[in-house]
């Protein structure tokens, strides 16, 4: 049995068709596999989480007695990351019932702190 002349043009272009309807969609079209929606879901969930938790960390920094000197050492602190660990070391970034500071949070929490310096 003979396939009809237009079959092979036709399985061509619906096969091309999928492939650029794939391309446009996954680079253009907001597409996302489960995995990469996962990911992204993680995280947005992450930075919303410690968002909520810095008012947490400068109300922290404020009940500290100290928190006039330590301020004026973090202000001595010249890079962000020495900045990160200046907050970790001083427990601002030690949410209650937790036992270690949250690095993410000590970030986010010296960089609120920052202007107040």
């Amino acid at each position: 049995m003979q396939a009809p002349a237009w079959l092979k043009p036709a399985i061509t272009g619906a096969v091309i068709g999928g492939i650029a309807t794939m391309v446009l969609g996954f680079s253009q079209g907001g597409w996302y596999l489960g995995s990469s929606a996962e990911r992204l879901a993680e995280e947005r969930s992450t930075v919303a989480v410690i968002e909520a938790l810095v008012p947490v960390c400068v109300s922290q920094s404020q009940a500290d007695p100290l928190m006039t000197a330590k301020l004026g050492e973090l202000a001595a602190v010249n890079t962000s990351y020495g900045r990160r660990d200046f907050v970790m070391k001083t427990g601002w970034a030690t949410m209650p019932a937790t036992e270690a500071p949250n690095r993410e949070l000590a970030m986010a929490c010296a960089e609120a702190l920052a202007p107040k310096i």
